[in-house]
């Protein structure tokens, strides 16, 4: 018996001693999770907010004008998405917005004339996919 508790001895010293030979597992380390990309800056933040305080109400969020009521008198806006507002050139655009006309105020006294070149870029960006300007027309005595 004490053969056989002697050998039971050897053998627990012997585990014990390899339990302590090995290494202790180091303690799990947080996972660094990087911090989330910083979102895109809107090249556009500045004309959005023009749009919005001075065009959305007649040509609406979307661009898609239509029939509105402003200051008693109803108007009918037009698109900025679709039909004739596709074909004209930048400067067409730039005019009306500084001039106004057809229930459109004017702009000149509002907006610098680099506001409104911008406005325009965000329009066709915003509303016509990136469109390009269609062709300036010919000037008269221009030659062909």
């Amino acid at each position: 018996m004490k053969l056989i508790s002697l050998s039971l001895l050897v053998v627990v010293l012997c585990l014990v001693g390899v339990g302590c030979t090995q290494p202790a597992e180091q303690p799990a380390t947080p996972k660094v999770t990087p911090a989330p990309a910083a979102a895109t800056p809107d090249q556009f933040a500045t004309e959005r907010a023009i749009f919005a305080k001075d065009c959305i109400n007649c040509h609406m969020a979307k661009g898609e004008g239509g029939r509105v009521t402003i200051d008693d008198k109803k108007l009918k806006v037009p698109s900025l998405r679709e039909g004739h507002a596709l074909d004209h050139p930048d400067s067409e655009f730039l005019e009306q917005i500084q001039k106004g006309g057809d229930g459109m105020p004017a702009f000149k006294d509002k907006l610098k004339p680099e506001e409104m070149s911008a406005l325009v870029r965000f329009i066709r960006h915003e509303f016509q996919g990136d469109r390009p300007s269609p062709p300036e027309p010919a000037k008269a005595g221009s030659p062909h």
